[in-house]
């Protein structure tokens, strides 16, 4: 997946509906979350803190409100994409510019902004033991130092690894996700060090 810089880069790399995301992203902008780019596609944050991101995926684009779970969802639009895994983020998936309306989308995104506002979340669950899936396991063992440093990583950092591999469908996909991590994990660095603030 490519990481873009800005929103117009992702827009305009979009395979599909380029049109669509132009007119969620004038939605977005006319409230007062800024627009940023994180993880490589379009991020709106209040005070800091994420609101609310925006893509395009082969079936749909849509909206993912990071603390979803919390909204009353009145028009129970919200899904979980990853039920059993994701406890806070919730999406909302369009299949049609027919489907955009302005109205509910920014009464959704005012209740979202003052959600982040007030600082009331769901916190990640930092307790649950790491499963290693068995690839990276034998990709840690093949290098002695990989392994040391994996090890003195924190747990957050180590289920992000975890996670990217385990989340890889295919074993060619999980080859080439290996490929990438190894260097970082030996050069201690977590997956996602680059997005995090210092």
């Amino acid at each position: 997946m490519k990481r873009h810089k800005t929103v117009d880069e992702y827009i305009a790399n979009a395979d599909m509906w380029e049109d669509e995301l132009v007119q969620m992203r004038k939605i977005l902008n006319s409230t007062e979350l800024v627009e940023e780019v994180k993880w490589g596609g379009p991020c709106y944050t209040s005070g800091g803190k994420n609101v609310v991101g925006m893509g395009a995926f082969k079936s749909y684009f849509g909206l993912w409100f990071f603390q979803g779970a919390l909204l009353e969802d009145k028009a129970k639009i919200l899904v979980n994409a990853q039920a059993g895994k994701t406890k806070a983020l919730r999406q909302w998936r369009f299949t049609s510019k027919n489907q955009i309306d302005t109205r509910r989308i920014k009464a959704y995104l005012k209740e979202a902004t003052a959600l982040a506002e007030s600082g009331k979340e769901i916190k990640a669950d930092r307790s649950k033991p790491v499963t290693i899936p068995p690839e990276l396991k034998k990709a840690l063992q093949a290098r002695k130092n990989a392994k040391a440093n994996f090890e003195n990583m924190t747990k957050g950092k180590q289920r992000e690894y975890a996670d990217y591999i385990s989340d890889a469908k295919r074993e060619e996909t999980k080859s080439k996700r290996l490929e990438k991590i190894i260097p970082m994990i030996l050069a201690n660095q977590g997956l996602n060090d680059k997005y995090r603030k210092h």
